[in-house]
This record gives C-alpha cells, sequence and structure tokens, in this order.
C-alpha cells in the first residue's frame, strides 16, 4: 500500500512539472524575432548607457523604437518576455544566443576602428616635423 502512494505521488510530481506555468499569450512574438528584438535593445541600451548625447541630440527611446521596428507593442513585448523567460532553460540558450551575436558584433566593430587607426598612423607620421636639436650651438661657429 505504501508503496503505491508513493509510486502515485511521484507521477503526480512528473504530470504536475510538464504544466505550462504561464499560459502562451494570444499575440505571442515568434521565437525568431524575439532574439532579434531582444539583440536590438541590448545593442540600443548599451548605446544609451556609453553615449547618452547621442540619442539624446535625435531624442530617440530605444524601446519605442523597437516596438515601431518590429511592429508590436510593449504589452505584447512583456506577455512574450514573461512566456519565454517561464521556461528557464530555453530562456538561457536565448540569452546565450544573444551574448555570441554582440561579442560578433564587437569584433567586427573593433576590426574596424583598428583598421582606421590603421589608415591614420601614416599620415600622423608623415605630418610629423623633425625634432628639433637642442644643445650647445656656440661650437658651431
Amino acid at each position: 500500500m505504501k508503496k503505491i502512494i508513493l509510486i502515485l505521488a511521484v507521477l503526480a510530481l512528473f504530470i504536475s512539472c510538464k504544466e505550462e506555468v504561464v499560459q502562451k499569450p494570444e499575440r505571442l512574438i515568434e521565437k525568431d524575432v524575439m532574439l532579434d528584438v531582444m539583440y536590438d535593445l541590448a545593442v540600443l541600451e548599451a548605446i544609451k548607457y556609453q553615449n547618452p548625447v547621442s540619442l539624446d541630440t535625435f531624442k530617440i527611446n530605444p524601446r519605442d523604437f523597437i516596438y515601431k521596428k518590429y511592429k508590436i507593442d510593449s504589452l505584447q513585448f512583456a506577455k512574450s518576455n514573461v512566456y519565454y523567460a517561464s521556461d528557464y532553460e530555453d530562456y538561457k540558450l536565448m540569452f546565450e544566443q544573444i551574448t555570441k551575436r554582440l561579442d560578433a558584433s564587437k569584433k567586427s566593430a573593433d576590426s574596424l576602428v583598428n583598421l582606421e587607426k590603421k589608415k591614420k598612423k601614416p599620415v600622423l607620421q608623415n605630418n610629423k616635423k623633425p625634432a628639433p636639436i637642442v644643445g650647445d650651438t656656440t661650437k658651431l661657429k
């Protein structure tokens, strides 16, 4: 009798874990689009904190810009985000994909900056005037 109760309890536990914690929203943003939205938000937020004047000059709100770009609203984004976050493992994989994309973008941006530096170096070296001779000039007379 105790074994049957134990087996039923374990079975009930497994069945209850399979249930979705959060119901799928009506207008769920597709996973690929959600990855793009989260990536763009990360880039714009980074720009906002690295150079706040750049976004303030053009009066750009990163979230509003993203909502218009992907034709979504804040409620749709929030519900979709909660839905995807309810599956921890999958959400973690999504963030790992976003991190890889950010790293790849950073590497390409760094290589462009280094290329620009290399282009400017010869120009700077050619513009340098020779250093004046400093020393005792009385012996030259």
